[in-house]
């Protein structure tokens, strides 16, 4: 009976240790994506801004002709 006991502890103990890991891989993928999302609008910023230096020079260089 020892036996059985100890079996279905270990296998409690075996589950809620996966359910642990299960919540901690979900708020990692969570912040994840919040820093996937936060770096994505920065690269947006940085091409806008890139495209607006674009424009300007070429102006630049068409008033120099």
């Amino acid at each position: 009976m020892f036996w059985v006991m100890l079996a279905i502890a270990a296998g409690f103990l075996g589950l809620a240790v996966l359910g642990v890991m299960a919540v901690k891989v979900f708020v990692e993928a969570q912040r994840l994506a919040r820093q996937v999302t936060e770096t994505t609008q920065q690269i947006n910023r940085a091409a806008e801004d890139l495209e607006k230096a674009a424009a300007g020079v070429a102006r630049a260089g068409r008033e120099a002709l």
